[in-house]
């Protein structure tokens, strides 16, 4: 065992030293790529024939590494740009610096990319994020999908569930509440519920709705995440991740107006500049404003956003990077309806409820506030030519504070008639979050073979405190019919006191984790990823001497395989992925007597396989993948208070996404999804059903864009398309019985027209004015037709 030992020590010394002898025969290249302006151009490829070739990031910036030291010629180009080569020297064992200028201004680089012909403006894949490294689409073997900041200003977004309508296989659940510990909006992914926790690939809770000002795109990874990104943030069907805009070396600002239906007015600007006169410290900062009322009788919405960043270049090895976000919110909560889940429905269907959308059930008096901060400090350090390191601290605090009421079906409800009881609560809860990562990124090779590696350690730590009132009554509603509720702050005052008090809570979660995942070039088409985490759970208890209180240790493998038929144009993947959760302990009922439940973890495993293009000088970018996802120890919610573990989830389907650029001008976002899920192995209440937090079996969306690119009227453009989802099975148990809410089509359309600084928009979102409902064991209506403008100056 000794001798065995130590030939695989020399072994290793041996390997070492030959590795650092032949990147001492090497060196690199790295720069910066801009406009005769000052600003930097992203997806610029750099090449040096016959030894290999790069893109450069959002910031500009390019690296060729393990490049033969001698004489090179090194070209970089950008379809609709005359291309640009220079001489270099590389040197052995060091990085040559090599900047280079584009011939045009940011200007003319805009017109480039809108109505090049061979640029596909909704298809924006590189991510740094969805693998924890700099990883191409084709190289990945997982599916995701990413929503552009163009393709959000094309449709004059100005919320964030109505941008995420623009990714396959996504499909709201029901809106933002702005309650305590889950008050943000609920999405079904893959069959499984899933919420946006991610800003910038850390924690980024929320008691509300983001605000979309300082969106650069957002990234919605499919399939279970839990590998790279842990327990506590991701769902089994994937997760979505927020980029937020950073400082870029160059001096813009743009403000918008945009007004609309339902009293919509909001005004933003985005405001970028160097703060030295050696461009080392960059400055940005978006800024919203935004009042809204509700489409029914009563609601309002009014937030306040300011986001600064700044970033700060010490060298060419050392920067930092501030990103801070501060949003004011207050309104009403939404309406929803919410079924008795423990006793059979008296009604099955929409018209059988007599529900008229327009009205609210609220008053504007009954508001609830939910303030959002976050703030996320990153150091980045280039260790060498192969390695770099990154540490990140993140801090965020989400509040709730005000009133939250919701209808409930009531005891007095019977055949034909639906009542519900309306309940409300004085919330007074914050949820405050801290992570702390160190990753290391490693692009080497060893014995031929080019590995990419990130390794790293993650601190989690969430703090939930609950000073909330107990909910009470205020008043009976009947669908059609009387309200026996005084909607006033004094009543609800009044109610929410002769309740009583809650149980007030402090609870206390950390999660301490270490990963690593490689990605090795077999040959230079065919890539294997191997990835494992060690993920240790501790949950504080709400006191010293809680049930509550325990520790869980879990392993998370992850593997996949690609390769490219056709190099950096077509690629076939297959993957295993694995996601697990570590289930909060919840308050059961039996008996009338309520005691704390602790659970076992749950665990996912998905397989998948698929095919990904970039075709035709990327005018077709696509994905079409089948995968299989398995969940064992379900936890099951059987009504309020009654909670039971023990079910598997199976969910099961395909998905396909195109963004395309046929010809000038005019470009496609489109997807379709269907997804199969069943639950088994439960309690007779949900053995073999379709769960309730898998949403619409069938979802497409579809964007087609159109610009005039010559002629009088250049700059004029077009947008349609629009949403369909399948029928909804929101309750399905044997207990209750099936509510389906039907399938629907929403239809948009939009015209812009851009003229010098200047640009307009105009769009109509549901055109036909279709009644259509979103649920989850609930009922909520979605808005009617709608009419939004906008004016946009950049200077």
């Amino acid at each position: 065992m000794l001798f065995s030992t130590s030939k695989i020590v020399v072994t290793a010394i041996l390997l070492m030293l030959f590795t650092s002898v032949s990147f001492a025969q090497k060196g690199g290249i790295q720069g910066n790529i801009k406009t005769s302006d000052g600003v930097p151009v992203e997806l610029a490829t750099v090449a040096i024939k016959g030894v290999g070739s790069t893109a450069t990031d959002k910031d500009g910036q390019y690296q060729l590494k393990n490049i033969p030291a001698g004489n090179y010629t090194i070209s970089a180009r950008l379809v609709g740009l005359n291309s640009v080569t220079q001489n270099v020297v590389v040197i052995a064992g060091k990085t040559t610096k090599q900047d280079i200028i584009f011939h045009a201004s940011s200007e003319q680089l805009k017109e480039v990319v809108v109505s090049g012909g061979k640029t596909n403006k909704f298809a924006v894949k590189e991510s740094n994020f969805v693998a924890k490294m700099p990883l191409k689409n084709l190289e990945n073997p997982q599916v995701y999908s990413v929503i552009s900041k163009e393709l959000m200003t094309e449709q004059v977004i100005t919320n964030y569930d109505d941008a995420l309508k623009n990714a396959p296989g996504i499909d709201k659940l029901w809106s933002s509440t702005g309650r305590g510990s889950d008050g943000a909006g609920y999405f079904s992914l893959r069959g499984f519920a899933v919420q946006p926790t991610l800003v910038n690939g850390l924690p980024g809770l929320t008691n509300g709705s983001l605000d979309v000002s300082n969106i650069e795109r957002i990234e919605v990874l499919k399939g279970p995440s839990g590998t790279l990104y842990g327990s506590s943030l991701i769902s089994y069907g994937g997760l979505i991740n927020t980029v937020t805009k950073q400082p870029f070396d160059g001096t813009a600002t743009d403000v918008t107006y945009t007004a609309g239906s339902y009293g919509l007015n909001r005004v933003t600007a985005d405001v970028n500049t160097p703060l030295d006169k050696n461009h080392k410290v960059l400055f940005r900062m978006n800024a919203a404003y935004q009042d809204e009322n509700s489409f029914q009788d009563a609601g309002f919405k009014k937030t306040r956003f300011i986001a600064p960043s700044i970033s700060y270049k010490v060298n060419d090895k050392l920067s930092f990077l501030l990103n801070t976000q501060f949003l004011s919110s207050e309104g009403t909560n939404p309406t929803m309806l919410f079924f008795d889940r423990a006793t059979p429905l008296k009604v099955n269907t929409l018209a059988g409820l007599n529900y008229d959308p327009k009205q609210s059930f609220t008053n504007n008096n009954l508001s609830i506030k939910t303030p959002v901060a976050s703030m996320q400090i990153q150091m980045n350090y280039k260790l060498s030519d192969e390695w770099n390191s990154q540490t990140v601290v993140s801090r965020g605090s989400a509040k709730s504070d005000g009133y939250y009421s919701y209808l409930y079906e009531s005891s007095k409800s019977v055949a034909g008639s639906s009542k519900f009881d309306r309940y409300i609560s004085d919330q007074n809860s914050t949820t405050e979050t801290t992570d702390i990562q160190q990753n290391f990124t490693g692009d080497f090779r060893i014995g031929g073979l080019r590995n990419r590696i990130v390794a790293g350690l993650d601190y989690f730590n969430r703090t939930f405190i609950d000073n909330s009132s107990a909910y009470a009554g205020l008043g009976l509603v009947t669908l059609g019919g009387t309200d026996t509720g005084i909607l006033t702050k004094q009543n609800a005052d009044a109610a929410i006191a002769a309740a009583g008090s809650a149980n007030q809570s402090n609870t206390n979660q950390q999660v301490y984790s270490a990963y690593v995942s490689d990605v090795l070039n077999f040959t230079p088409a065919l890539s294997g990823m191997f990835s494992l985490r060690v993920d240790r759970f501790q949950n504080g208890g709400q006191t010293a001497a809680a049930a509550d209180k325990y520790s869980q240790t879990a392993l998370s493998p992850k593997f996949g395989l690609v390769y490219q038929v056709l190099k950096d144009k077509l690629s076939v993947f297959g993957n295993y992925m694995n996601g697990f959760t570590n289930v909060p302990p919840a308050n059961v009922s039996i008996d009338g007597v309520t005691s704390t439940k602790t659970f076992k973890p749950e665990h996912a495993n998905q397989w998948e396989t698929g095919v990904k293009t970039n075709l035709f000088d990327g005018k077709l970018t696509a994905s079409l993948s089948y995968y299989d996802i398995q969940v064992a120890n379900v936890v099951l919610n059987s009504g309020q208070n009654n909670v039971s573990q023990g079910g598997n989830n199976y969910s099961k389907g395909f998905e396909a996404e195109v963004q395309a650029n046929p010809f000038p001008g005019f470009n496609i976002n489109a997807g379709y999804s269907k997804n199969k899920s069943k639950l088994t192995g439960a309690s007779d209440d949900y053995e073999g059903r379709r769960p309730e937090s898998a949403g619409p079996e069938d979802l497409v969306n579809v964007w087609l864009s159109y610009k005039i690119m010559h002629g009088t009227v250049k700059g004029l453009g077009f947008g349609f398309g629009g949403n369909y989802a399948g029928k909804n099975l929101i309750l399905n148990r044997a207990t209750t019985g099936v509510f389906t809410l039907p399938s629907y089509t929403v239809l948009n359309a939009s015209v812009s027209y851009g003229t010098g600084a200047f640009t307009f928009a105009f769009k109509m979102d549901n055109l036909t004015n279709k009644e259509y409902y979103k649920g989850w064991s609930t009922i909520e209506p979605m808005r009617p037709r709608t009419a939004v403008g906008s004016i946009g100056y950049h200077f």
